[in-house]
């Protein structure tokens, strides 16, 4: 499984709205993370090694009602 984190920029006062969907609608969600700065969310997902990332974002992600813009940060290694 591969990490996936997602920046959610929401539509004003969706934030808690757009959190519990992600949590709720899509399946891969690990956490979401309120965060200060450009963006309101920071969600992790695990998706399949050999999953098309940008599909997954574009048609799990966005399809979340309240959500304005995203940056996705793909990992590479997990260090613990």
């Amino acid at each position: 499984m591969q990490a996936v984190f997602v920046f959610v920029k929401c539509e004003l006062g969706c934030a808690y709205t757009v959190a519990n969907a992600l949590i709720e609608k899509v399946e891969q969600t690990s956490e979401v993370y309120s965060i200060s700065g450009e963006f309101d969310l920071m969600a992790k997902f695990y998706i399949p090694n050999d999953s098309d990332i940008g599909h997954f974002v574009n048609e799990q992600v966005h399809a979340i009602s309240g959500i304005k813009d995203t940056q996705t940060i793909i990992t590479f290694n997990a260090f613990t």
